[in-house]
């Protein structure tokens, strides 16, 4: 730990840090200040950009949400029936689904939020799928939903179209005039959101200093959960998420949880050779964290080059899944105790959300699942000897097959309970670990340039697909597999698209 603390002091993870937290555009590649923090900074907190303090426009959004969720939520804003809003649609992709996504599924079993949502219902639409529109939508009635569209500049394809898909059910339920009335925005572009249909008044906007992986805590993610949950719980998940904005900023190397996970992420994934993480929370509410993650973590640090564009001499990034316990025991914990080495991130709760005691049972459901989470770190430490299973009496042929080597790196987390205070703290935990990652292998944790060639790509198919389906000619415009694979499809799709005609 002296040697990795002495290599944060090196690479100037503290000045870094300083930096993010000063407005200064450490995101270099696209010239832009990385300032997720302001978005749970409090009133009188002072986060500058470009010379201007931003909070007092965060907090502007801010009490626009709160104003406009207390309206829905309390029957007072009504559709175009006069029957009020109860069910709500999000549409958006990537980190406007995620991030959001993960939220909602921690608050849905908490106790004081499970009240506050009563029998509203929060839904997600975020592949381009037709299926998962029919998902999202099901069971649903025009009348008593709400929309919310995020996209930034609105012109993102997949979300775009979804919109376009879900204002059709509408407008065939309800007529033009109604898209207005039943739908709202999270976007910057009020031209394009005025030409949607939906009135500006009810557009929400955020900055282009919040990456799309980290703005949760933008107006993204606190429309639909504030309209779920009410504002004040999602006020206090911004809180939670605060506190360790502080800790991040103002500890010292050697007490800053994000840093110290941090280093000890390089220290796997770059010094011993680890490529991936599992992330594995022992809590069934948290089971969209390890999705999340994922993009904050992938999407950060799955870079090849350094912030001075050079190619970097070392492996950076981690390959990031999970699963909750106990359901990841069954499925690829073999590997992991047995296979290839994984360090694991353990994630645990002192008082569950609903705790079940059965008159009988040694112990109750939830420390059932706790002894789980305390034994794993301690098989992977110390794992399983020839020794010991040969005083054990397995037979000769069974011990290789039997034995653990151990000396498995994991860390384990113990959160009191799952708030929505604490659910802050654990996503801002996570966000600013990615954060020290970046700043010790010296790349661009803020950008994502690698995923624009697949979406280039993807028009010009697109266009290849209309002109080929126009002229009745075949493919011919890439390589002889996919020429190969996309004339099949477009062959064997000829009988469906009759249907629509």
């Amino acid at each position: 730990m002296d040697l990795l603390l002495n290599l944060a002091t090196e690479a100037k993870v503290n000045e870094k840090i300083g930096k993010m937290f000063a407005g200064e555009r450490i995101n270099e590649t696209e010239n832009r200040a990385v300032l997720h923090v302001a978005l749970r900074a409090p009133k009188d907190e002072v986060i500058t950009c470009d010379g201007q303090n931003v909070v007092p426009a965060v907090h502007e959004v801010l009490d626009k949400i709160k104003a406009f969720s207390e309206k829905v939520r309390s029957g007072k804003w009504v559709g175009a029936t006069g029957k009020p809003l109860t069910d709500v649609v999000c549409i958006g992709i990537g980190g406007s689904f995620l991030g959001p996504l993960f939220v909602h599924t921690a608050l849905q079993t908490e106790p004081k939020c499970a009240e506050a949502a009563g029998k509203r219902q929060l839904r997600f639409l975020s592949n381009v799928d037709p299926i998962d529109v029919a998902l999202a939508l099901d069971g649903l009635e025009p009348e008593t939903t709400l929309v919310v569209i995020v996209s930034k500049t609105f012109t993102t394809a997949e979300t775009m179209l979804n919109a376009r898909t879900v204002r059709s059910w509408i407008i065939a339920a309800l007529g033009k005039d109604a898209v207005a009335k039943h739908m709202v925005a999270v976007s910057t572009n009020l031209k394009l959101v005025s030409e949607f249909g939906i009135d500006t008044a009810n557009v929400f906007a955020f900055w282009d200093w919040v990456g799309g992986r980290f703005s949760v805590c933008s107006a993204v993610g606190v429309v639909p959960l504030a309209l779920q949950y009410g504002f004040e719980n999602v006020e206090e998940f911004l809180q939670g998420a605060w506190d360790v904005d502080k800790h991040f900023r103002d500890a010292s190397l050697e007490s800053n949880i994000p840093v110290l996970l941090g280093l000890i992420g390089v220290w796997n994934a770059t010094f011993l050779g680890y490529p991936s993480r599992a992330i594995l929370p022992y809590c069934q509410s948290l089971s969209k964290l390890a999705p999340h993650i994922q993009q904050v973590s992938m999407e950060s640090n799955g870079k090849g080059v350094t912030i001075e564009g050079l190619p970097t001499p070392y492996p950076t990034g981690q390959i990031d899944f999970g699963e909750p316990g106990t359901n990841g025991q069954h499925s690829f914990y073999q590997l992991i105790h047995q296979g290839r080495v994984i360090p694991c991130d353990f994630i645990g709760i002192i008082k569950s959300q609903h705790s079940v005691y059965l008159k009988g049972e040694m112990v109750s459901n939830h420390d059932e699942l706790m002894c789980n989470f305390f034994a794993q770190a301690d098989a992977l430490a110390y794992g399983k000897t020839k020794e010991q299973l040969l005083s054990e009496g397995v037979p000769e042929a069974l011990v290789s097959h039997k034995t653990f080597t151990g000396n498995r790196p994991s860390l384990s987390i113990l959160l009191p309970t799952l708030t929505p205070y604490t659910v802050g703290q654990l996503l801002a935990m996570y966000e600013h670990q990615v954060a020290v990652q970046g700043f010790v292998w010296g790349i661009n944790s803020f950008d994502q340039w690698g995923v624009e060639l697949g979406k280039v790509l993807a028009l010009k198919v697109r266009k290849e697909v209309s002109l080929s389906r126009n002229k009745g000619t075949k493919v011919t415009a890439f390589n002889y597999s996919t020429n190969f694979l996309l004339n099949q499809y477009l062959k064997e799709k000829e009988e469906v698209m009759k249907t629509f005609d």
